[in-house]
């Protein structure tokens, strides 16, 4: 069978491509049952869809490579097509654009207007390869062939929701090269020394972690296997290897307690369950800040910079994001299309470009869809 063009995913990205090319033939092909299954579950089911802070630097990638593409269809551009399409995304948390409610709205309208193209569900590309200026694409049912592929398959966060390393293994096959991946937006899990966080699960208090002179600030939240939360989940984007730094009290004047007689655990800009934690892995006394030694109180301003290692992460399976994946400088800028093989385009996830918390990965991926569509349609 063959067709002009084939997306392989059903993603944002994929969906957004099939979207905006309703007068061109397009075979869409998706591993899973259902499309979008990763909109679904995006922002704790309300999909958080894209920010009115928008820029590279909410970006861990080539700015040069990203810029054109969040140029050419920034924030502006994608509410007014979502309202074109009959959805205004809710303003949240100051900045962030989620649905209405929820996550089905945006799938709906994705959905609706890629179905004038072909979708086939329940198939798995096991391979693509190129034969006399033709792609041949295997998948576990049957065989196409296309002047045209596009891969949108995502990273490999979410394995249970059909992710796998195609996209990264098809780009190898044509000779690039994949920047390394690690899981992204996720917990971290902690060290023997900091096992009491644990012991808080359940419990978020406010922080500003730096990471390599990023700052990340936000809720921490403790979790069963460590800490997990907007701010932890940000800089874990950031992070490769070794120490971070949190400040746990980030809006706190030490200078406010010098002459207060309550006790320090009900001083401190945090849940007290979270004070007296800290104050007995300390070795100190629950007492009022001007009765601490100088010794003690070194001790205790490291509240403000407390350093130290992760363990790791937790994961694909709790992932957002992939960070890392196929080498942006070997992508065209402007059309997604490989350098290395004519009639290749790589979208979203796939590509070593991964945002912040807060939206940046949807709207990169519609943002890529939208250059990959101007250059397809402007070439045909």
């Amino acid at each position: 069978m063959n067709y002009p063009i084939i997306i392989i995913g059903g993603g944002a990205s994929a969906l957004m491509l099939a979207s905006l090319l309703p007068n061109q033939t397009v075979l869409v092909i998706e591993n899973n049952a259902k499309l979008g299954a990763k909109i679904l579950v995006s922002g704790g089911g309300k999909c958080n869809i894209t920010n009115t802070k928008m820029g590279t630097e909410y970006y861990l990638g080539d700015k040069d490579f990203i810029a054109p593409s969040l140029k050419a269809f920034n924030e502006k551009s994608l509410l007014k097509w979502l309202e074109r399409q009959g959805l205004e995304p809710t303003l949240r948390k100051e900045t962030q654009y989620f649905c209405q409610d929820s996550s089905k709205e945006l799938l709906n309208i994705l959905t609706k207007e890629s179905k004038k193209q072909t979708i086939i569900l329940n198939e798995k590309v096991i391979s693509v390869d190129k034969v006399e200026g033709l792609f041949h694409i295997k998948t576990t049912k049957n065989s196409y062939t296309s002047k045209s592929v596009v891969i949108a398959s995502g990273g490999l966060s979410f394995p249970a929701l059909g992710a796998s390393s195609i996209g990264y293994d098809i780009a190898t096959h044509f000779g690039h090269s994949i920047a390394k991946t690690a899981p992204a937006l996720v917990g971290f899990t902690v060290q023997k020394e900091q096992f009491f966080f644990k012991e808080l699960s359940g419990v978020s208090t406010q922080v500003s972690i730096d990471i390599q002179g990023h700052i990340c600030s936000g809720a921490l939240l403790f979790a069963h296997k460590g800490m997990s939360g907007p701010a932890v989940l940000d800089a874990s984007l950031y992070w490769e290897k070794g120490k971070i730094s949190i400040n746990f009290l980030p809006h706190f004047s030490w200078k406010s307690v010098q002459g207060s007689k309550k006790q320090i655990s009900s001083l401190l800009s945090m849940p007290k369950r979270v004070s007296k934690a800290f104050l007995l892995q300390m070795g100190l006394e629950d007492k009022p800040y001007h009765t601490f030694t100088p010794v003690e109180l070194e001790k205790l301003h490291t509240l403000s910079h407390y350093s130290f290692a992760p363990a790791g992460t937790f994961g694909y399976s709790k992932a957002e994001v992939t960070k890392g994946g196929v080498c942006s400088d070997e992508v065209d800028n402007r059309s997604m299309m490989s350098k290395k093989e004519e009639g290749l385009y790589f979208l979203g996830e796939v590509l070593d470009v991964t945002g912040r918390l807060g939206g940046y990965n949807f709207q990169w991926a519609f943002s890529s869809a939208y250059s990959c569509a101007k250059y397809i349609k402007g070439k045909i």
